[in-house]
Parts: C-alpha cells; sequence; structure tokens
C-alpha cells in the first residue's frame, strides 16, 4: 500500500480531500481542523490535516451539524461514535431507491443516509439478485 505523503500545500489538501480552499479555510477558522505549520506561502499541512478533513467529511455526509462535528473532533474520549440518524421532519422530501429482487421480495434503501452512490446502490441490487438466486438453485438442487 503506497505511503502518505507527509507534507501537503493548501491546494494538494484540497484536491486529496476535494474541498474548496475556502472550506478548509473556514475549519481551521472554527476550530475543526488544527492551524497549518508555518505561514503565508510557508504554510504546510500533514496527514493529521488529511485525516481531520476527511473525519469531518464522513460526519457531514452522516448529517451532523458543524457543532455536533467539532464536539465530536474535540472530545477527549477516544471511542468512536455512530452519529445518530438526523430526525426526519414532517413535509420532507426524500429520494429512495426500491428494488425488486423477486416476487415478495424487495430492499428500500435511502442512498442518502446509507451513504452510498447510484453505482452502489445498482452493485449492491446485483448482488443481491446473484445470492438470492444461488439460495434459490442451492434449494431446487437439494431436492
Amino acid at each position: 500500500m503506497k505511503e502518505k505523503k507527509s507534507l501537503y500545500t493548501l491546494d494538494e489538501l484540497c484536491s486529496l480531500v476535494d474541498m474548496p480552499r475556502r472550506t478548509v479555510r473556514y475549519y481551521i477558522q472554527v476550530g475543526l481542523i488544527d492551524r497549518p505549520g508555518g505561514s503565508g506561502r510557508g504554510a504546510h499541512y500533514n496527514n493529521q490535516h488529511l485525516d481531520q478533513l476527511l473525519e469531518v467529511r464522513k460526519w457531514q455526509r452522516a448529517g451532523l451539524s458543524l457543532e455536533r462535528i467539532r464536539e465530536l473532533v474535540t472530545s477527549p474520549t477516544s471511542e468512536t461514535v455512530i452519529p445518530p440518524l438526523p430526525k426526519r421532519k414532517k413535509g420532507a422530501v426524500e429520494v429512495w431507491s426500491h428494488i425488486v429482487i423477486d416476487d415478495g421480495i424487495e430492499i428500500t434503501i435511502n442512498p442518502k443516509q446509507a451513504n452510498l452512490s447510484h453505482e452502489e446502490v445498482r452493485k449492491l441490487a446485483k448482488n443481491v439478485i446473484q445470492l438470492y438466486e444461488k439460495i434459490r438453485s442451492d434449494r431446487e438442487n437439494k431436492r
């Protein structure tokens, strides 16, 4: 496995985490990630900054507010806390994927909540269908 580079410019860091420079600077300002080493053009970021940004992005995708994320990343406990699902509001519009496996077997997925891309949902459906067909085939072969 390739070793992570040890120092990054702001542009390199932003490219790695796919975030705008402005967002990274804001996260520094509000204390979500540590300040860089050096200053001005000599500012540099390390693997800890990269890990912090990836952690923030993970919690954001789970639906947590920046305030809650700050609590999690600055808490002294080393336990990994699983975020609660965001409370669903009355009248909220959600897009769900409804996958028919066979008669009487269906899967309903909220891709956003599950943090799955459309391609990953399709891959999941394909694999579930293959598993279902294998189970049915094994049952038929036992008869």
